[in-house]
């Protein structure tokens, strides 16, 4: 007994070991880039071993901040991340609910090769023909070309975890509506669609920071365009610029803003995060 006793507390002690290593390590360049954000350029130069600064240095936000022409880019990239992940949660949802619930020939096998495609990494391969397809409608030179291409790229991990939340919702809610006379895009309206909270949540969570940290489309695309440049490409930007090309204070600071709605966002989702992840894993 008492040695069972013992193994319980050595097995949960090298768990809770591993997991503050993990945590460490994930956390660590975070922290760090935080911390180095309030650093002077000096030094991060000459003591970028040290973690905390000396003296914390606060006007290196302000001055990213106008170097970097950062409002304008914030700007662009809640835009761009707004519109991203409004679409993906619709496009998701209801392609989630017909493949879970709609009754058509061949449903299994076009979602199995839809399914199988995730396993399939063309990479930066699919981003000229992307960019000819965008051009050809008059939409390469803006956001609304991104925005398009990215909520119409069904991503399929959406879609897996949409269809097994929607199989963990009763059937007999989707009859009982057809008996009062709901079609079947009606049932997914009024009744599905808003049984999906945690799932919504889940997903614009997943789709803002993919939005969010979006790089080489939105660059390739605002190229002609720098106005429209979002958060990140002007960060990247920063470094080629005349003030700020070997300033590696500013750049952090840039990068540190760059993760604030990102945290933001998590903190607000988060009640729902674990739920809309987990739910279907043990009835699907």
């Amino acid at each position: 007994m008492r040695s069972s006793k013992m193994k319980k507390i050595s097995g949960n002690i090298l768990i809770y070991l591993v997991l503050t290593v993990v945590f460490i390590v994930t956390i660590f360049p975070v922290f760090y880039t935080l911390m180095g954000s309030f650093k002077s350029n000096m030094e991060l130069l000459t003591n970028g071993g040290r973690i905390i600064p000396s003296e914390f240095v606060f006007d290196n936000y302000k001055e990213a901040w106008k170097l970097a022409n950062f409002k304008q880019y914030t700007s662009n990239s809640l835009f761009l991340a707004f519109f991203i992940v409004v679409g993906t949660i619709i496009t998701s949802t209801v392609a989630g609910y017909v493949f879970e619930r709609g009754n058509f020939r061949y449903k299994n096998l076009i979602f199995g090769m839809v399914v199988s495609s995730m396993f399939v990494s063309l990479g930066s391969l699919t981003l000229y023909p992307q960019l000819m397809i965008a051009k050809a409608f008059g939409i390469n030179t803006s956001l609304w070309g991104v925005i398009i291409i990215r909520v119409l790229s069904m991503n399929v991990t959406n879609l897996f975890i949409t269809r097994s939340y929607i199989r963990t919702i009763s059937v007999e809610i989707d009859e009982s509506a057809k008996v009062d006379g709901c079609s079947f895009f009606r049932i997914y309206i009024s009744i599905i669609f808003p049984l999906l909270k945690p799932l919504i949540a889940t997903l614009a969570i997943l789709t803002f920071r993919f939005a969010w940290n979006d790089y080489l489309m939105p660059m390739v695309f605002t190229l002609s365009n720098p106005e429209r440049m979002p958060l990140v490409v002007g960060i990247m930007n920063l470094k080629g610029s005349g003030a700020a090309a070997s300033s590696w204070n500013l750049m952090l600071s840039g990068s540190s803003i760059a993760v604030i709605p990102m945290i933001i966002v998590y903190l607000i989702f988060n009640r729902y995060f674990i739920e809309g992840l987990t739910a279907g894993a043990v009835k699907g």
